[in-house]
């Protein structure tokens, strides 16, 4: 048995898109029932749980007369309104059979961004898990756009993992587990365990079903942010559903590599679309990674883009390389006008600095 997940207090599950639906591109009715019998049992348990669902559009593909997933980002948007309420509803009533609750949560990257609207959503999770209600979370197809999107479900559970502070993450799929190529190839073989992520050498150049938006690539990202920050993760089929969420040993198991770190820092890192950047020379490089210091006004060379203070922007050394992200202590207007007067620091000095330490993660 894997101990780190049977007892576990907090999980979050994520399903996707490929593990939803019928050959045919249809929603399965009959695996939600099933995935939801499973929860409601975990939950009775007094475990937490948050289930992070794709199957949206997937959904949404049979009203609208759609073969296929559309890729055009309207299509797309349209196929989630429609398809969002069919979802949910089936995720209501499936869980209501066993007595329990759930409640919709759709969110994009700027929910998690502003401070205002990033401590709405972890009081709401925090609420509802004290009402006893389980949290059923998805991305906000409707009204996201390329650029403030998340881009797939597994990052997006690897992040609500980290924001509710999980102790494990299952990513359920159509794969059992990480292959060192794709599974067709012949030779491939699964990989049990995986320490070390970074050390991996698998091939992940081949992308997920036609209905989902992610693949192995994605999977791994996930389990990389997950897994940095503490939580154990599993990756399997979504046909040893029950034996993963027990603590079976099956799929995939990535081992957590990193302590848990500020919330809203591991956000930046993984989920924030910068606004701009700042150039900065050699010595402010070693003040912020050496010194652990806030980037002061005087290290700045120059600046590109245009943001606000509280924007996520990213830091570049003189070899062109981003060293860090962080949260603008200043506009870029700013920055500029400092820059053009000549004496950054005099300008902007008794003002803060242009990142604080606190606001600042190492890349």
């Amino acid at each position: 048995m894997r101990t780190e997940v049977s007892d576990a207090k907090r999980i979050v599950v994520k399903i996707g898109s490929s593990s939803l639906t019928r050959p045919d591109g249809h929603l399965d009715e009959v695996r939600v029932t099933e995935i939801a019998a499973a929860l409601a049992r975990l939950h009775r348990s007094g475990k937490r749980i948050v289930l992070v669902s794709s199957g949206a559009i997937a959904a949404g593909l049979r009203p609208l007369g759609l073969k296929r997933r559309p890729r055009d980002l309207e299509t797309q948007q349209a196929a989630a309104a429609v398809g969002q309420g069919m979802l949910i509803r089936h995720y209501s009533d499936a869980f209501a059979e066993h007595g329990a609750i759930i409640a919709q949560l759709l969110l994009t990257v700027e929910d998690v961004l502003r401070p205002t609207t990033y401590r709405n959503a972890l009081n709401t999770f925090s609420r509802l898990f004290r009402l006893g209600v389980i949290p059923v979370v998805n991305e906000n197809d409707t009204t996201a756009t390329h650029e403030i999107r998340f881009g797939d479900n597994d990052r997006l559970a690897a992040l609500i993992a980290h924001l509710v502070r999980a102790d494990a993450l299952l990513l359920f799929s159509d794969v059992d587990g990480l292959y060192t190529a794709h599974p067709d190839t012949p030779g491939a073989t699964r990989l049990d365990r995986v320490d070390d992520i970074a050390s991996l050498s698998v091939d992940t150049s081949r992308v997920g079903s036609k209905i989902g938006t992610g693949g192995m690539r994605t999977k791994l990202q996930a389990a990389e942010i997950a897994t940095s920050a503490g939580i154990s993760v599993v990756l399997t089929h979504v046909d040893r559903f029950e034996e993963a969420i027990g603590g079976e040993e099956v799929g995939t198991f990535f081992t957590p590599s990193g302590k848990r770190r500020p919330r809203r820092l591991l956000w930046l890192a993984h989920a924030a679309e910068p606004r701009g950047r700042v150039h900065v020379d050699a010595g402010a490089v070693r003040a912020i990674t050496k010194r652990h210091a806030s980037l002061l006004p005087v290290g700045v060379t120059q600046v590109e883009g245009a943001f606000a203070e509280g924007d996520p922007i990213e830091v570049v050394g003189p070899d062109d390389l981003v060293v860090a992200r962080g949260f603008a202590g200043h506009g870029s207007h700013e920055l500029l006008d400092a820059l053009a007067s000549g004496d950054a620091d005099g300008a902007l000095g008794m003002h803060g600095p242009v990142v604080h330490r606190d606001l600042l993660i190492l890349l």
